[in-house]
């Protein structure tokens, strides 16, 4: 898998969907903790699949408590500007928030959030 480590945050550059269910997001988590040692990681809104986006297929959900059980934190990198749903734009905000699990325009915006979130 092609992952840069960046201030010990794992910067996912493999191409393609990457996560579509629970057990890909697992295997993702696991592939990265194991070839890294990182406890943060960076993914680009075009590695999960789009259904993640729609939070009634409760996708979102089962993926992103397996990062929280594991201790992994993750920003998502994107435009999410196109997105009207209300639920899914409180859900971005209200993770933003958080220390888990952040969205970010860009990648720069995500090691920053990041970086905070860790200390």
């Amino acid at each position: 898998m092609n992952i840069e480590v960046k201030n010990q945050i794992a910067m996912v550059r493999e191409p393609g969907v990457l996560i579509t269910d629970g057990p890909s997001a697992m295997d993702l988590l696991a592939t990265v903790r194991y070839e890294t040692g990182c406890s943060a990681m960076v993914l680009q809104k075009e590695q999960i699949d789009e259904p993640f986006f729609r939070l009634s297929t409760g996708l979102a959900g089962e993926v992103l408590q397996k990062f929280v059980n594991y201790q992994m934190k993750l920003a998502i990198v994107g435009d999410f500007s196109g997105y009207t749903s209300k639920p899914l734009r409180d859900f971005i905000r209200e993770s933003n928030e958080g220390r888990h699990i952040c969205f970010q325009p860009d990648e720069a915006a995500a090691l920053a959030w990041l970086g905070r979130a860790q200390a």
